[in-house]
């Protein structure tokens, strides 16, 4: 189980937004570099950047920001997602060094673009799906669908993706736990990782992630938890790897 440190970018910072709302951010900081130094520091092994303003304008805004992070770190495998609608921003942040661009909006409104950038970037591609009440919304959260999140990510199962990224809005940047239940049926649906996100407030949170991990709950992005302190980065990513080594061993025990 890995936690991953969220750096989100707006106007060149770092901030945190509630509940997706751009007018109602926290700027923890004008050097998201030294951000991401930080996390690398205290154990980071995955960072989840996002492009705020390009998720609103649907082309990046902050990509020279995102190029000086991953040249920072050649060797930490990075995520970003945010205003990724083309195949030239996908080969513009591969080939500044991120590992995996995530699709969100796009793939929602245009699901064959998907299938189509798999096959482009084959091993490349993460999909975002947010959802409230195990509906989809799209447009940095300003429109809830009425397409079911299952149903979809198995359609982008099927095209390829690498993963799902799964984020309960109605818990993001609140600090109020993640919704367990909701995360665990759509990771149980399918076979590719999820990556939760949204609501992680504290250590009980990463003893609940780790032992619903057996799910397919590969990861969890936190933010506004490891910025204000309720969450302790370093100890948390700890825990989850203590977690995993007793996991494994029981699931010997079980299997001789």
């Amino acid at each position: 189980m890995l936690l991953i440190p969220a750096i989100d970018l707006k106007d060149g910072q770092c901030v945190r937004l509630k509940q997706g709302r751009m007018e109602d951010d926290t700027v923890f900081s004008d050097n998201p570099v030294a951000v991401a130094a930080r996390w690398v520091d205290l154990g980071a092994r995955r960072l989840h950047l996002v492009d705020l303003n390009g998720a609103f304008a649907g082309e990046p805004v902050n990509g020279e920001v995102v190029r000086r992070i991953a040249s920072s770190f050649p060797d930490l495998p990075i995520q970003i997602g945010g205003g990724i609608r083309s195949p030239e921003t996908i080969q513009a942040y591969l080939d500044a060094g991120v590992q995996w661009v995530i699709l969100g909006t796009k793939a929602v409104k245009e699901p064959e673009f998907v299938g189509e950038m798999c096959r482009r970037f084959p091993g490349h591609i993460i999909v975002g799906l947010d959802a409230r009440d195990g509906y989809v919304a799209t447009d940095g959260w300003a429109e809830v669908t009425d397409i079911d999140v299952v149903d979809l990510a198995r359609r982008f199962e099927n095209d390829g993706v690498s993963a799902i990224v799964y984020t309960d809005i109605s818990r993001d940047g609140m600090l109020e736990g993640v919704n367990m239940d909701a995360t665990r049926r759509l990771a149980e649906s399918m076979s590719i990782p999820v990556i939760a996100s949204g609501g992680v407030t504290g250590m009980d949170d990463v003893r609940t992630l780790c032992h619903n991990a057996d799910a397919g709950i590969a990861g969890a992005i936190t933010g506004r938890a490891i910025y204000e302190g309720s969450l302790d980065f370093e100890q948390g990513q700890a825990l989850a790897d203590e977690l995993a080594g007793v996991d494994a061993i029981i699931g010997r025990m079980h299997n001789n």
